[in-house]
């Protein structure tokens, strides 16, 4: 990620966490597809995550269109919801990262299904890069 978008490099952080809240939500439903025998705990976890993460992916939009009437300038008040904004959308990658350690490492679904495992490590490490980006982004 470039780090050179000046007075863009607000709509840069929500185009991240726009791209990175739908891929997450996304993730709820393809570990579910994928583990039919999901224990049920699990299941109901990740729909209600897939309905957190699909109400955040809604504000960052908001937060999109909202700057982009914006035109060119960018008040402070405007920017400063989004760093609020991405700050919420890391702790929620985090949070939600916790929950796949906790599928991985807990179901019994899991533990019988070697692509799953493999699946779901995947997904971690999306989640982890995006946390990554979005903590170089904090720190700009």
């Amino acid at each position: 990620m470039q780090f050179y978008y000046g007075p863009q490099m607000p709509l840069r952080i929500l185009d991240e966490a726009e791209f990175w809240k739908h891929q997450e939500e996304e993730h709820t439903v393809v570990i579910r597809e994928l583990l039919p025998d999901l224990e049920k705990e699990y299941v109901e976890a990740l729909k209600k995550w897939e309905a957190s993460l699909s109400k955040t992916h809604q504000k960052i939009v908001s937060m999109i269109e909202a700057l982009n009437r914006s035109s060119s300038y960018i008040p402070a008040v405007l920017y400063q919801e989004v760093l609020k904004l991405t700050e919420f959308c890391l702790k929620q990658s985090e949070q939600f990262i916790e929950l796949c350690r906790q599928i991985k490492e807990n179901s019994a679904a899991v533990q019988k299904n070697p692509v799953a495992k493999t699946v779901i490590n995947h997904i971690i490490r999306e989640s982890e890069y995006f946390i990554g980006i979005a903590k170089a982004l904090l720190s700009v």
